[in-house]
């Protein structure tokens, strides 16, 4: 795609995000024409999630500076200019402690992409430092940190965006719409899936800290434990960090099945069957997991399911209707009383009617098609999916008002609720029932402790009074 055809797809996806009324798309910020007028931001967390936040901001030029980076890593932080070239030349300062770049009034806003164990606590600290927040799902470790990162948003009247940036995409935003109006009938199930391949990820073997790595810091809120490569880079799969299969993909297609069902309030029922197959190495998550929800009263059944090795595909994910990662089948079902729909992206919807499927309303953006003979050092498709999310971010900073954001933190609470109480169902290895009014666990203690009452490392303690 040239960089022509890049400036019309994002002018042409600003259109149709600004046609809230016809779609109920969220609303996005207008350019500004001077410097003085753009929000500062600073980066917090410099790894490969990062890299398309900065070629997603340097769409955003015009409304937006980035002034400052922070990492524990001293060496991320000396080759974050050659690994993210749109940071070239820009004066930033640099911080290796979070919370002095906090103290900085002059920046505005952070935008924050570091492991699962530090987003609510690193987004907490900077609503009482006073800035906005961009960041990366998962929003959260349990859901006392989701109600306490509620409560610092709201108390400082600070923006804070989650990172499922499907909620911003016009296309996915007109399918939920197509759905609500009837398009497939009475809409009663939602399936999520998530097929990916996850060879060997070896074994934990101690050795001593990188030079240049704060260790203490990397960790964060969590125990300190002694240092392996498998620690640092394979966290995402170790249950005391991150949420493992719970929540990476798990809470982008869940937060689109609660928004086409309709589901504002907690599951009361979920269950989790889950185990571990084919590679002996040192994870603690599952490589597959079926998990279902019930809730309460309400007619709506939800299953997600995540294979990690080799699988066939399902509703025509991957071999018909790909996915980014295009050997991978991920999407979500939703199933009505007249025919089933289908987002198999973050930016397509397909809809097919009655028992021979037939073609209904449909909106895909069929990117791959564009990637033809293009340098990916060049031009980033990926990132497009970003702009319209972080368009919509500096809309509402700009805005003040929380009701602007695509997807606002409170949002990101409820989605995260169905993934920690799946990790907790199979941690503890039994269903789970649940109570929404109280968010608490019914009838086992040692459940409801792990998602209600953490214990933290001092002093990265994420604080009962916000």
């Amino acid at each position: 795609m040239s960089n022509t055809n890049r400036r019309e797809f994002l002018k042409t996806s600003a259109v149709a995000a600004a046609a809230a009324s016809t779609f109920a798309a969220p609303a996005i910020a207008k350019n500004k024409a001077g410097a003085n007028d753009r929000i500062r931001v600073a980066l917090l967390g410099l790894g490969g999630r990062m890299h398309w936040h900065v070629r997603a901001l340097a769409e955003m030029a015009d409304d937006v500076e980035i002034v400052a980076i922070c990492d524990c890593d001293q060496k991320k932080l000396d080759s974050a200019a050659k690994d993210m070239p749109t940071l070239e030349g820009k004066k930033l300062t640099t911080y290796t402690d979070m919370r002095k770049m906090f103290d900085d009034k002059s920046i505005d806003a952070v935008d924050i992409s570091l492991g699962d164990r530090w987003h609510a606590l690193s987004t907490i600290w900077a609503c009482q430092a006073g800035k906005d927040v961009y960041v990366e799902k998962p929003c959260t470790h349990n859901l006392f940190e989701g109600r306490q990162t509620v409560a610092a948003a709201r108390k400082y009247n600070r923006m804070v965006q989650i990172g499922t940036q499907m909620r911003s995409s016009p296309n996915i935003a007109e399918g939920i719409q197509k759905m609500k109006e009837g398009v497939i009938g009475d809409v009663y199930m939602a399936r999520g899936v998530d097929f990916k391949l996850r060879g060997n990820l070896g074994k934990h073997n101690p050795r001593p800290v990188p030079k240049g790595l704060d260790w203490d810091k990397w960790l964060g809120p969590k125990p300190m434990h002694e240092y392996s490569s498998f620690w640092h880079r394979r966290w995402y799969f170790i249950l005391e960090l991150a949420n493992g299969p719970f929540a990476n993909q798990a809470v982008h297609l869940l937060d689109i099945i609660r928004w086409g069902l309709g589901l504002n309030e907690h599951p009361t029922r979920v269950t989790a069957t889950c185990g571990t197959f084919v590679h002996e190495d040192d994870r603690t998550s599952p490589t597959h997991t079926a998990l279902t929800f019930q809730f309460g009263n309400t007619k709506k059944y939800v299953t997600y399911e995540h294979r990690s090795w080799y699988t066939n595909s399902e509703a025509g994910f991957r071999d018909e209707y790909p996915f980014m990662q295009r050997d991978f089948p991920v999407g979500t079902i939703f199933f009505g009383s007249k025919g089933h729909q289908i987002f198999p992206d973050y930016s397509s919807y397909r809809t097919f009617m009655g028992l021979k499927c037939e073609p209904g309303p449909s909106k895909v953006y069929d990117w791959f098609s564009e990637k033809v003979n293009v340098d990916p050092n060049k031009v980033n498709l990926d990132s497009l999916i970003d702009v319209p999310h972080f368009q919509n971010w500096i809309a509402a900073c700009r805005a003040r008002d929380h009701k602007v954001l695509a997807a606002d933190v409170e949002e990101g609470h409820k989605s995260m609720a169905l993934c920690l109480l799946a990790r907790t169902a199979y941690q503890v290895d039994r269903p789970i029932n649940f109570d929404p009014a109280t968010e608490t666990i019914i009838g086992d203690e040692q459940a409801d402790a792990m998602l209600n009452k953490p214990s933290y490392r001092k002093p990265y303690v994420v604080p009962e009074e916000v």
